[in-house]
């Protein structure tokens, strides 16, 4: 059996953590996590009595300003009180439910897509964490005539 190298072991080693996280999104996670009863209060509160609508690819700045974290996997972008847009995550952004780490996100050119992606970034020290990628968002409207 050849031996490898002790420099190349070294190097295959510190390269580990940069192969694993080239894995498609939520490749070892099937599915989405279930929601704790408060995580779904928060959609409810954002989403009850609005009516989703086709899937949108991208957003533009403006949209994507005021943002609900309501998930590791569901994040809300409400346009005044009569749009939210649901964007399902393509895999999980563990900790983004915390709510306490900055989101940086990559953006190209005037708009947010789906496939873009962003990391968190602790807010005391700095340390950039996960890196996630946005899904499509899903318009969720007040019926037409529903003014309250």
């Amino acid at each position: 059996m050849a031996r490898l190298n002790p420099l190349c072991a070294a190097a295959l080693i510190g390269a580990m953590p940069l192969i694993a996280s080239c894995a498609p999104a939520g490749s070892a996670d099937a599915g989405a996590a279930a929601l704790t009863p408060k995580q779904s209060r928060t959609l409810d509160k954002y989403l009850a009595g609005k009516v989703a609508g086709e899937p949108v690819r991208c957003l533009p700045h403006y949209a994507s300003a005021d943002t609900i974290r309501v998930s590791d996997d569901i994040l809300l972008y409400r346009q005044g009180s009569r749009i939210v847009y649901r964007n399902d995550l393509k895999g999980r952004c563990p900790g983004l439910a915390r709510d306490s780490d900055i989101m940086v996100v990559r953006q190209f050119g005037t708009q947010t897509c789906s496939g873009d992606f962003f990391h968190l970034v602790d807010r005391g020290s700095g340390i950039r964490g996960p890196t996630c990628v946005f899904g499509d968002f899903i318009p969720y409207r007040k019926p037409a005539g529903d003014e309250g």
